[in-house]
């Protein structure tokens, strides 16, 4: 057995090497082995930036050769990729991507007191809402939040109002924010917020932000960020933005 097994083994080595047999039938080409086409077409390792200013500043410099046609790719509010048309293969080269390197605030999440008021502080643009957000967050009375209604909607708590005074108030929701959610360059999408506390005995005040928009600023950055690529290689021909 372990002869025959030789033997068949050197007769497909000897078929592999034997030249291939090619026939015209009816126009078309057949033959008797696979042909594999033999490719050399290098491509270049992808750079990576972490800003659009570094992306446009690379383009604009020229340094690298580039085809006639290249394709901006804006693939999420925090990605932006750039490659080149199809080539004679069928292939694309990745040239560069950017990643956007962004704060990082746990959203739909309820969170210790003290961090929620630094997250909202430091990872939000200012607007009225989250002043007002600020505000009542920072002056809610530990203890009173379980002692009214919740109607799955409105929430109150007790905030102090003076040095010795205090009074009841509606917790506000939703609420109006701009998070660092995009590239910095870009105006940072305003969308609604659901705002939650809760109170537990031993973790005692939690909030949590809950996105009420159905992913909607996704679309409006993505669209910030294809107009301002647009606007700063709006000199240079030969560049398609797709977002």
């Amino acid at each position: 057995m372990e002869d025959i097994k030789m033997e068949r083994e050197a007769l497909e080595y000897a078929v592999e090497l034997a030249e291939p047999h090619v026939k015209q039938i009816n126009g078309e080409f057949y033959s008797d082995k696979l042909l594999k086409r033999i490719v050399h077409n290098p491509k270049a390792e992808a750079i990576k930036f972490t800003t659009l200013r570094s992306l446009i500043d690379y383009i604009k410099s020229g340094t690298d050769i580039m085809s006639d046609k290249m394709i901006i790719h804006v693939e999420s509010p925090t990605v932006v990729s750039l490659y080149s048309c199809l080539d004679l293969d069928r292939g694309r080269e990745y040239i560069a991507t950017v990643y956007a390197e962004l704060p990082t605030f746990s959203f739909g999440t309820f969170i210790e007191h003290e961090r929620f008021l630094i997250g909202v502080q430091s990872m939000f643009i200012s607007n009225n809402d989250k002043e007002l957000l600020l505000k009542f967050a920072g002056t809610v009375e530990n203890g009173t939040i379980a002692n009214y209604g919740d109607d799955g909607v409105t929430q109150k708590a007790t905030i102090k109002t003076g040095i010795a005074s205090k009074s009841d108030a509606v917790i506000p929701s939703p609420v109006k924010l701009r998070p660092y959610r995009t590239f910095t360059e870009i105006e940072q999408p305003e969308s609604s917020f659901v705002f939650r506390m809760k109170e537990a005995k031993y973790e005692g005040i939690q909030c949590a932000l809950f996105e009420a928009d159905g992913g909607m600023w996704k679309l409006h950055a993505m669209e910030n960020i294809k107009e301002y690529i647009e606007e700063q290689l709006n000199d240079i021909a030969g560049f398609t933005i797709i977002s």
